[in-house]
């Protein structure tokens, strides 16, 4: 086995790289890092090929912020033979257990595209191979491993495995969402895209479902309130700037011309709190910490933007100052940060209080 190999967005392959080899490093599961610039991969080679699938076991993949997909690189393929690139790859697989499924994928990246494309064509005769050769279940099973095949270029590929709950279920890790006509901003994605992250579709119909209260925290125009109306939410907004009347139209914004860092509710009665504004991101992480001890709002949904360089060591930084507030006031919580497909410089965090340590909420 050769290492750990993760997908990234193109241009953060240094903040995934730093982050894979702290959590490495924390477990004593040494290595080095192999990428390129704007490849949109990172490959943690370990010294010792038996710690491979151990680290991918111990490292929590729902925990990792720059990361897309986390799998188990078993060998890397060169000088695939056009006319049979089948073959050498079933050599690999048939070594491994019997997958429940398979992902035949690239790196994003606009140079990746006809890639791409080749990648959709292979994926159904190599799908046909790994059954014939009782590689691969006849019906998909998400409680198998996953076989993934990462094409470099059209004669270099990845052969490797994903670990079942440990792992994106999607192709490539990336979410994709069709931009709806009537939003106001294209930002509206990447809340729509923090739903589907971070909660499950059970999750959602349970704690992000119709008549619930939230504020959203420099709203204009309102691409963030446009997903928390359309799931049938009253939202106070908070911004200085205009609100797009269609969202004004719905009697279900209530616009507040105030500073969003002043801005106190009048009430404890607001489930969800979101913000997106284009501030430091400390200043953010401590206000969002302040909202959830004064039991101003039950979750949060925000995005912390982030520098072009050590932008790993600013989340970290920046996360650690958030959940460092909540525990001295003596809260358990969970909490999710993803750099997500619809973000750019900036990574998106869920948090939720879930009880007081001592004493109720």
């Amino acid at each position: 086995m050769l290492g750990i190999l993760l997908y990234c967005r193109p241009g953060f392959e240094n903040d995934c790289a730093n982050e894979i080899q702290a959590k490495a490093s924390e477990l004593e599961v040494f290595g080095y890092i192999k990428t390129l610039k704007n490849s949109g991969f990172v490959l943690y080679h370990c010294y010792d090929p038996s710690q491979v699938e151990s680290l991918a076991e111990q490292i929590n993949f729902a925990q990792l912020i720059f990361a897309r997909q986390m799998i188990v690189a078993v060998a890397m393929l060169e000088d695939l033979p056009a006319e049979d690139r089948i073959s050498p790859i079933l050599e690999i697989t048939r070594n491994l257990p019997m997958a429940g499924d398979v992902y035949v994928e690239c790196p994003e990246g606009d140079e990746t595209k006809p890639l791409l494309t080749f990648c959709r064509k292979f994926t159904v005769p190599f799908r046909q191979a790994l059954k014939k050769h009782n590689n691969l279940t006849n019906k998909e099973n998400p409680k198998r491993r996953r076989t993934h095949v990462c094409f470099m270029d059209y004669e270099t590929a990845y052969v490797g495995y994903s670990l079942p709950n440990n792992r994106s279920e999607l192709h490539m890790g990336i979410t994709r969402l069709r931009f709806p006509n009537e939003a106001p901003s294209r930002s509206t994605l990447k809340l729509d895209e923090a739903f589907q992250t971070f909660l499950s579709k059970e999750e959602q119909e349970a704690r992000a479902h119709s008549g619930l209260k939230a504020v959203d925290l420099g709203a204009c125009p309102g691409g963030w309130t446009y997903q928390l109306v359309r799931r049938g939410m009253f939202v106070s907004c908070v911004d200085n700037g205009a609100m797009a009347d269609s969202l004004m139209e719905t009697g279900q914004v209530t616009h507040y011309m105030e500073d969003g860092f002043k801005f106190e509710p009048e009430r404890k009665n607001i489930h969800w709190l979101v913000c997106d504004m284009i501030e430091k991101p400390k200043r953010v992480a401590k206000l969002m910490a302040k909202w959830l001890i004064e039991g101003w709002c039950k979750e949060t949904i925000f995005n912390l933007k982030l520098p072009m360089k050590q932008r790993y060591q600013e989340a970290t930084e920046d996360l650690k100052i958030l959940t460092d507030m909540i525990e001295e006031a003596g809260f358990n919580y969970e909490l999710q940060a993803k750099h997500l497909y619809h973000d750019r410089e900036e990574i998106t965090v869920h948090v939720r209080l879930t009880d007081k340590i001592y004493g109720p909420i």
